[in-house]
């Protein structure tokens, strides 16, 4: 295994990093339960982390990073827990540009229509504001479901179908993979869930098909730059064969 020499800390990182790393961000609300503090805390601090691990994945030149922000299964939840999530994200979208600095594109795969009139303006602004940029790629899923996703992709081939614009035999896996919220963009090399939970929960399914998981009992909260590290460490002494020997 080769790596650099640059050091981060105590560790040294690999010499090949991987191209797009899905972050699972999940134990916000075990990590505020664990204090004896409300769950919306526990969401505040899990975006000061997001922050933090979004601007180290571009220090060390990954170039693309997706965060699982809210799901299509978050509606679920108590409708308080959901208004100060909304109320997180509209602070969130206020400020971004701030943190997002210069080379970062922000692009959000989910469906925006379920989202209200001001956040839904707020992301197209932030998209087309950074669209140019180019240094590091930040995918945020919000409103988004695996599952939902492949089943937007079917819905725009079949469309594309009943027009006569494509034919049913012509329909290959890179059809379906040009449908996705995610077209044009490498799927996920190693993706990481904090929280000791060991499941993809709907999760970029169709872009993990081959990823490498990563999984640890730290609450995201609570992840670091050094834990990435380990992650990466670990992900550059595994073999990727791809079904091949």
């Amino acid at each position: 295994m080769a790596f650099t020499k640059k050091k981060t800390d105590s560790q040294e990182l690999p010499e090949v990093l991987p191209v797009h790393v899905g972050f699972i961000m999940d134990g916000n609300g075990r990590w505020a339960k664990k204090r004896g503090l409300p769950r919306s805390l526990g969401h505040i601090e899990g975006g000061k982390t997001f922050k933090k691990i979004m601007q180290y994945c571009k220090d060390i030149g990954i170039k693309y990073a997706s965060f699982y922000v809210f799901s299509t299964e978050n509606w679920k939840r108590p409708q308080a827990e959901i208004d100060g999530i909304m109320k997180i994200m509209r602070e969130y979208l206020d400020e971004v540009q701030m943190h997002l600095g210069d080379g970062v594109r922000a692009i959000f795969l989910g469906d925006k229509t379920a989202y209200p009139d001001d956040i839904r303006e707020r992301m197209i602004k932030l998209e087309n504001d950074t669209a140019h940029h180019s240094q590091l790629t930040v995918l945020l899923a919000c409103n988004y479901g695996g599952r939902d996703e492949i089943a937007y992709s079917a819905r725009q081939i079949a469309e594309k179908v009943k027009s006569g614009e494509l034919s049913p035999e012509d329909i290959t896996e890179q059809t379906i993979a040009d449908h996705l919220y995610t077209a044009g963009m490498p799927d996920v090399d190693l993706v990481i869930r904090p929280s000791g939970e060991l499941r993809l929960s709907n999760y970029l399914i169709w872009q993990c098909a081959y990823a490498e998981y990563y999984f640890t009992n730290v609450l995201w909260p609570d992840f670091s730059p050094e834990e990435l590290n380990k992650a990466l460490i670990d992900y550059a002494g595994r073999g990727r064969r791809f079904g091949g020997v």
